[in-house]
């Protein structure tokens, strides 16, 4: 027997014609009838508000407005068609059918994530970027001890050099490195007095925290700041627009998101290489507060940008394919 799927909504008189219609054709065709409301789920009725009443029947679909004898001629088809897979053995047929028959825990769970994911993701950025600011409040109130945590727990996600990280409750919310020339900032050499920063591995920046009158340190660089701060925006953008805002091109990803980052970084990173040869056609240079956050922001809301709708498209196939399975499994 196959499958049909009609999707409708209350007060739609086409959709209870073919409602009745599908019933009448039970004698001729034999089927098992799934009706879903629309309004039920969002992924419904966005693919289907303006178009039903909708019938499935197999890989056939049949869009309003249509006769009671074009609807007998689908279902036809899709009674052939499982006839010749139930024929030959099919075993794509096979294993669709049987995994169909109940629903599963993990089909519950996989609905469950589908609907929360957003939620899931936006709790984990907020608290990913806003716990590193957490280590210089501790060490404001005294709490050295949670402070090194916090310090520590992120030492493998970021390199923590001072002279590349904001400052909280200090004299400046930055102190760089004397390279990046930032006017009227007093410089991290001239506040630390660690001049030495041409080792690569730069421990005494590492290692210094402020103090009373400097402030302390995020345990986030500026650049990681403004990238998962901006993730995490976006994140709340999409979820208070309802997830509606449309994905953006690979190209303009690239373009907009990491051209401007890589530019920045990987001149600053060459140009630091102790080679005279490098050197010679690309001097020395150290990026500013303001141009690590500017294109750490921008790579993370274009990155988010280009990957939460793309999440949310495989959500939503998700969301409409358990819904559809929870409904015919349904018990009558």
């Amino acid at each position: 027997m196959i499958s049909v799927t009609l999707y409708s909504r209350d007060g739609c008189k086409l959709c209870e014609e073919a409602e009745a219609d599908l019933k009448a054709l039970q004698e001729v065709i034999p089927h098992r009838l799934t009706v879903i409301d629309i309004d039920s789920e969002q992924s419904f009725r966005d693919l289907y508000d303006l178009e039903i009443p909708v019938v499935e029947a197999g890989p056939f679909k049949l869009k309003a407005p249509f006769t009671r004898q074009e609807l007998q001629m689908t279902l036809g088809a899709a009674a052939d068609r499982r006839a010749q897979l139930e024929k030959i053995n099919d075993k794509v047929f096979q294993l669709n059918t049987s995994g169909s028959q109940a629903v599963s825990s993990s089909d519950r769970f996989s609905y469950w994530i589908s609907k929360h994911y957003l939620a899931i993701f936006n709790l984990f950025l907020v608290l990913y970027v806003g716990i590193p600011f957490l280590a210089p409040v501790f060490k404001k109130v005294g709490w050295n001890g949670p402070a090194e945590v916090v310090y520590k727990i992120y030492s493998p996600l970021c390199h923590q050099w001072a002279f590349r990280s904001f400052f909280l409750f200090g004299e400046q919310p930055y102190y760089p490195h004397a390279a990046a020339k930032v006017p009227g900032a007093l410089t991290f050499e001239q506040v630390s007095g660690i001049t030495d920063l041409n080792d690569p591995s730069r421990l005494g920046a590492r290692a210094f925290q402020g103090d009373p009158t400097l402030g302390y340190k995020v345990a986030f660089c500026e650049r990681d700041v403004a990238i998962w701060g901006a993730m995490a925006l976006f994140g709340l953008v999409f979820a208070v627009t309802r997830r509606r805002i449309p994905k953006i091109h690979w190209i303009v990803w690239i373009l907009v998101g990491l051209v401007p980052i890589g530019l920045d970084g990987f001149s600053q990173l060459f140009s630091q290489i102790p080679s005279a040869f490098i050197q010679s056609f690309l001097p020395y240079r150290e990026s500013t507060p303001f141009l690590r956050t500017l294109t750490g922001f921008i790579f993370g809301f274009m990155t988010a940008w280009f990957m939460f709708p793309l999440i949310e498209e495989t959500m939503v196939d998700t969301r409409r394919m358990l819904s559809k399975k929870f409904a015919m499994l349904k018990p009558r």
